[in-house]
Parts: C-alpha cells; sequence; structure tokens
C-alpha cells in the first residue's frame, strides 16, 4: 500500500473510499520533530494537530484526496518572535496549498502543451480537476527553461495580429530551440536583446534594414547573414514589379506556338449574368482608382500622401502610379474539372459531328467519367455548329467557340509571369516556354531576365557549387556591377539595396547558416497562437512557445 500511494516526507495510515470514483488517503509526517522557520531551532514539543485536505495524483484512473494530520510545536527559543510553528511537507504541498506539488506540475505541463481552456476540458477525464484561470496562474509562475549560451542565432519576424502588431523571433540555430520573442521588431530592441549575449558570433537575418541596424548595435563583431531564401524572393518581387508596368506593351508582343501543341481548357466555363455585373463594377472601380492616383502623382503628390489620402496599399499606389494603362491580370489557367482528363475524347468526337450531349456523356460513363450528363451538356452547348433542338437560346459563332480550345499560350499575370521567367529553360513545359520565348523577344526584358537568373544562379550555387569552381563572391560582384549599369531603374534600385547589405549577401554565399529553422518556429508559434483563438497576449503567448514540452 506505501509504495501504491507514495506521499514524500509521510506515512500512510489506511486507504478508503470516499465516493465511487475518489480515495481518500488518511497519512502523517514521519519525523518526530520539526524546524522553526524563523530560527530554525529543533522541536519534539507538541502544541497541538489539524488537518489538511489537498488533492494529490490519480491513482488507478481514480481522484486521491489526502487527510494530512499536521502538528504543531512550540519554539522554545526566548529570541524568536514565534511561539508556536506547524510543521511543514516541502517536498509535498506547498503552505496553503489545496493540491501537491506534482499534481500542480502535471495540470500545468498538460496546459503548457494543449492551452488552459482546452486542459481545463481534458483533465477532469483524468481525474485531476481544475480551472482554466487556476491553469493560467500555474503557467505565468511556471519557471522560464535556462539554456545553453547561443552563438548562432537566427532573427525573423513574426504577426501578432497580422498587418498592425508584429514582433521578433530570436532562435539557436545550432540547438534548433527558441530563444525569445520580443515584442515589436525595431532595431533598438533587438540590440537591448542581443546585448545581453554578447557571445554571439553569427546573426542570420532577413534584410531588413532595421535588423541590420539592430544587429551591429547590439553585436557589432557578429557576422551577418542574409537569408538566401528571401534574396530569391526579392528577386522574383522585383521582376513582378518590372512586369506589372510593362505588361501592357507586353501583351502586344506576337505570341509563340508551343513545341508540342495540346488540347486544353485556357477560359473557365461560362459565368451568371450576377458574376459579369459584379466583374464588370469591379473594373470599373479599379479604373477610377488609376486615374485618381495617376492625376493626384502628376499634380506632385508623394506616393505617401496619396497612400494617406485614398486608403489604398503602398505597393497599388505605387503600381498604379508608374503603370502606362490600368494594370489587369493576365489570362488566369481555368480551375481543373471533372471533365478535363477526358476533352481529347469529347474533341474527336466533336470533330467527327457528334452534338448528341446524352451519347457524349454515355460514352464517358464507359471510360469512367462519373460527373453528370448537365456537365457534358454544358461544355457542347459552346462547340455546337447550331442551334440544339431543345434550347432557345442561339450558340455563339464557330470562330468565337475555338478560341476557347485554341493552343496559342495566353501572356500570364505578372506573377506568374516572373515565375516562369525565372526558371530555367530546361525546367519549363512547352507552354510556359511558350509564354517565356514571346516575352523575351522585348529587349529590355531579356535583359531583366537575364540579371535576375544570373542572380538566383548565384544564390543557389550555394547548395549546387558551378562545375567552373569560380567563387560565388566574384560571381556575385560581377553581377553587381552589371546590374547597376544595365539601364533598367527597377534592376538599379534593386542591385543598390544589395550592394548596401553586401557583407551579408557575401556571407551567405560561403556560409551555411539561414534563417530556416526561424521560419519553422514562425509555424510552431502560428499553431500555439490559432489554438487559443488569437486571444492570448504576449507574456502568455511566449512562456507556451519557450517551454518546448
Amino acid at each position: 500500500m506505501t509504495l501504491l500511494c507514495y506521499i514524500p516526507g509521510c506515512r500512510v495510515l489506511h486507504v478508503t473510499r470516499a465516493e465511487s470514483t475518489a480515495l481518500r488517503i488518511t497519512a502523517q509526517a514521519k519525523r518526530d520533530h520539526a524546524r522553526c522557520p524563523c530560527c530554525r531551532t529543533v522541536s519534539r514539543s507538541v502544541h497541538s494537530r489539524y488537518h489538511r485536505r489537498p488533492a494529490d495524483l490519480p491513482t488507478s484512473g481514480q481522484e486521491v484526496r489526502l487527510n494530512l494530520t499536521i502538528r504543531r510545536f512550540y519554539c522554545h527559543n526566548p529570541a524568536c518572535a514565534r511561539r508556536t510553528f506547524a510543521e511543514r511537507l516541502p517536498r509535498l504541498l506547498d503552505r496553503y496549498a489545496q493540491r501537491t506539488r506534482r499534481l500542480a506540475d502535471a495540470q500545468v505541463r498538460t496546459a503548457l502543451a494543449l492551452g488552459a481552456t482546452p486542459a481545463a476540458r481534458l483533465l477532469p477525464h483524468l481525474a485531476m480537476p481544475t480551472s482554466a484561470t487556476t491553469l493560467l496562474h500555474g503557467i505565468r509562475k511556471w519557471p522560464l527553461p535556462t539554456r545553453s549560451k547561443p552563438i548562432i542565432v537566427g532573427v525573423d519576424d513574426w504577426a501578432l495580429r497580422k498587418g498592425r502588431t508584429y514582433g521578433t523571433i530570436l532562435v539557436d540555430l545550432e540547438r534548433r530551440r527558441p530563444i525569445d520573442l520580443l515584442p515589436d521588431r525595431s532595431a533598438a530592441t533587438l540590440a537591448a536583446r542581443l546585448r545581453r549575449d554578447p557571445q554571439i558570433q553569427v546573426v542570420a537575418r532577413d534584410r531588413s534594414t532595421e535588423y541590420a541596424r539592430g544587429t551591429t548595435m547590439g553585436a557589432p563583431d557578429a557576422v551577418q547573414v542574409a537569408d538566401r531564401w528571401h534574396l530569391l524572393l526579392e528577386t522574383r518581387q522585383m521582376v513582378e514589379r518590372w512586369l506589372a508596368r510593362v505588361h501592357p506593351r507586353l501583351k502586344l508582343l506576337p505570341a509563340v506556338a508551343p513545341s508540342s501543341p495540346s488540347i486544353r481548357r485556357v477560359t473557365a466555363f461560362p459565368r451568371a449574368p450576377s458574376e459579369m455585373l459584379a466583374r464588370d463594377a469591379a473594373r470599373s472601380r479599379w479604373k477610377a482608382a488609376y486615374d485618381d492616383v495617376r492625376r493626384r502623382h502628376a499634380e506632385g503628390q508623394s506616393l505617401r500622401r496619396i497612400n494617406r489620402e485614398t486608403g489604398l496599399a503602398r505597393a497599388t499606389v505605387r503600381k498604379y502610379a508608374f503603370a502606362a494603362s490600368v494594370p489587369r491580370n493576365g489570362m488566369r489557367e481555368p480551375k481543373p474539372s471533372m471533365l478535363d482528363p477526358y476533352l481529347g475524347h469529347l474533341h474527336v468526337r466533336l470533330d467527327e459531328g457528334c452534338e448528341n450531349a446524352t451519347q457524349l456523356w454515355r460514352e464517358l460513363q464507359g471510360v469512367g467519367f462519373a460527373g453528370t450528363a448537365k456537365q457534358v451538356r454544358r461544355w457542347l452547348s459552346e462547340r455546337r455548329a447550331g442551334s440544339a433542338k431543345t434550347t432557345i437560346r442561339s450558340s455563339p459563332a464557330t470562330a468565337d467557340i475555338r478560341v476557347a480550345i485554341s493552343t496559342a499560350s495566353p501572356l500570364a499575370s505578372s506573377k506568374q509571369l516572373s515565375w516562369h521567367l525565372l526558371r530555367e529553360p530546361e525546367d519549363l513545359d512547352p507552354e510556359a516556354a511558350a509564354v517565356v520565348a514571346r516575352v523575351l523577344q522585348d529587349t529590355e526584358a531579356a535583359k531583366v531576365v537575364d540579371l535576375a537568373r544570373r542572380f538566383c544562379r548565384i544564390v543557389r550555387s550555394r547548395c549546387h557549387p558551378p562545375p567552373s569552381g569560380r567563387s560565388d563572391v566574384t560571381a556575385f560582384d560581377e553581377w553587381l556591377g552589371d546590374a547597376q549599369n544595365c539601364g533598367v531603374r527597377i534592376v538599379e534600385n534593386f542591385a543598390a539595396s544589395i550592394g548596401q547589405d553586401g557583407d551579408a549577401v557575401r556571407s551567405a554565399l560561403t556560409l551555411p547558416w539561414s534563417s530556416g529553422q526561424a521560419e519553422g518556429q514562425i509555424t510552431r508559434l502560428k499553431l500555439l497562437k490559432r489554438a487559443m483563438y488569437g486571444r492570448a497576449n504576449l507574456d502568455l503567448l511566449r512562456r507556451r512557445f519557450l517551454h518546448v514540452v
């Protein structure tokens, strides 16, 4: 019985069943003496006794309540202010506590892993009931873990409230452990935190000027490493910004047919009239906003003032101010349809003259089509040579129909096109290669794409060294000189910003560190934040995040 109901510092007298799902264990202290908490004098003179009934860890799935007999002793030291004192059981429970230390630890650890409210729902089923408020108090009292001094750290920003409140995360890249969460992403806050660890030698970060300045102030001797993923991201964003300005001009270039044309849908199925009206209204709003921004910019207003007075995002104001015409999204690829795998069969039967939707549907069912006849009928309604006998609507002209099955690749949106242009030619499918070939007919586009691809190759060569054996730093310096004098304003500005952070970029090309581990920790931080429905303050979120359970 003693082994089953072990109680530190106590002797078990007997165990009784208080309820159907609860046990009561009667125990008392083993020692026949106690020390006065004030003067530390040993006393064996018992003054009186009283009982404490704290909750303890469950046994065999049943709640446990202790019935402890606590003795009060006389203090015989005349210089002591106390005349009597109660014996204490520091290994078992605290003063005035209604639960044992081990029960409180188990409850708080559960709350650290799940959150206070989910843990409060789970713990009654584990025979350890408590309230969410008690668990929150326990989390805040729980001591933060002590870790080894970091040498190589990663720095990145994270959103407490996206678009409003941002903080900074520090990660130990060698041990893959979080170090701290900071309340903002300012240079002063980061510098103050880095000064607490003067042994830091390497700081991996994105290309934020605040983080660069904060690292310089807080750890001036540390080597700063620009994150390679962010370098590639900023390169694609630079190409996308350039494409947004010249997209109307690129649309005028002659289309290039793909090397291996394939019949596929290049337009979505017809939209409802209400959807068409909503799209036209949205385009009218875009046109009005574009005209307003262009007028204000022509009058000499700054982009910041236009952003403040119109309420448009800064990126949108910048795009509208420098665009020659209203920026429009390129033709988007239609979403996958159940009918797509069977388009080849449908086009063959349509060329043979079959325009019976029911018959085509039955044929598709024989080869595994699981859709309805309505889908086939809707597809066929745009491609009939003449009106069907059962419809009162006139079918579109044949010339208009064939646009939907054209094999020519349309010009993609600026975002999609930036992805295609930065990929190597051998990695492109025939349709994407045709679009890229169409864009490269423009002289300026060929120059921008060549410089962007060269920079991406230099950044990626850290993982795949070039066969020529030439130094990545040497290739970077050559690229920097070419980009700063290329004659394209956006590329020159991008190269100038890269040159200002040149030491960190060169370190990224020679050192293996990056802020990838910080991104992974941010993913875990997002999970914790969403599990608490975004209502946790920084203190609670920080404590749960730093305790790796």
